[in-house]
């Protein structure tokens, strides 16, 4: 078995700090949900980055996985608002107004 560069790095990064495949994920997830973001996806990029940036320097493991578990609380927010959006769109187009 032959292991490549890019695998050796890898396993090595994972090891120095376990958590960055984590925030990794979080960021992945984060960028995919705000492509449908109200005020537009390059608004929720630039806002998603700097949020990020904001946080690079921390190195406490347990203040990684507080703010993991925040990042999550907001991909759940937002798959809520994207429900509700979708929600009164439907509403809106079967139901008369109730004025």
């Amino acid at each position: 078995m032959q292991i490549t560069f890019s695998r050796w790095w890898t396993s090595v990064c994972d090891m120095a700090n376990p958590l960055r495949g984590e925030v990794f994920r979080l960021y992945k997830n984060l960028l995919y949900l705000g492509r449908e973001y109200p005020k537009g996806a390059a608004y929720f990029r630039e806002r998603l980055k700097s949020a990020f940036m904001k946080n690079k320097d921390v190195k406490d493991p347990e203040k990684i996985k507080a703010l993991v578990a925040k990042g999550d609380f907001v991909i759940k927010e937002l798959q809520a608002l994207y429900y509700l959006r979708k929600y009164r769109a439907m509403k809106k187009r079967y139901y008369e107004s109730e004025e």
